[in-house]
């Protein structure tokens, strides 16, 4: 199995962050969008994660000693409704790039996102998945993510009505 390893994405790295979300558009399993986003429409949301509070990283293989290693995903926490209230509870967010999908990366992300939550002090982590997306559901259950809400319906795509699923764990 390879290893993996993190760091804080730079703004250097939100071309490649944004081609990998991007190249899930299409399966219309991951993503509301239903066309490409550009780099300059990602620059608010890049710049909502700062490190010390929400921050975006980008995974790529130990080892790589490259100038510039491959960037095989990305991992981000984002604020969960805006409120101060709020402040301890983040979604987190998981994109791979299509090459390394199944091959271990997804979990090697979601179990450095949950060690790493307490940190930042975040104590809940939440994922919005769609209802048919099997494999990011049953890894969020792996890990004891557990079904929070179901809102049945409530995005469209191709025509198609689909559930948004809310997961739920506390990791403190």
């Amino acid at each position: 199995m390879t290893a993996f390893r993190h760091r804080i994405a730079t703004l250097d790295d939100l071309a490649t962050i944004v081609a990998i979300y991007n190249s899930t558009i299409a399966s219309r399993e991951v993503t509301a969008d239903t066309e490409p986003v550009t780099t300059e429409s990602r620059m608010g949301w890049f710049l909502d994660h700062p490190p010390t509070r929400r921050p975006l990283w980008v995974i790529e293989r130990a080892g790589d000693d490259a100038a510039r290693p491959e960037i095989l995903g990305w991992v981000s926490y984002s604020n969960f409704y805006g409120r101060p209230a709020y402040s301890g509870t983040a979604e987190v967010s998981i994109y791979i790039a299509e090459a390394w999908r199944g091959k271990g990366l997804g979990r090697y992300c979601l179990e450095q996102a949950m060690a790493f939550a307490p940190q930042i002090e975040v104590h809940t982590l939440l994922g919005f998945i769609f209802g048919h997306n099997a494999a990011s559901l049953g890894l969020f259950a792996q890990y004891g993510f557990s079904t929070w809400a179901q809102l049945p319906k409530v995005a469209n795509l191709d025509g198609i009505e689909r559930d948004l699923i809310i997961v739920g764990k506390r990791v403190v």
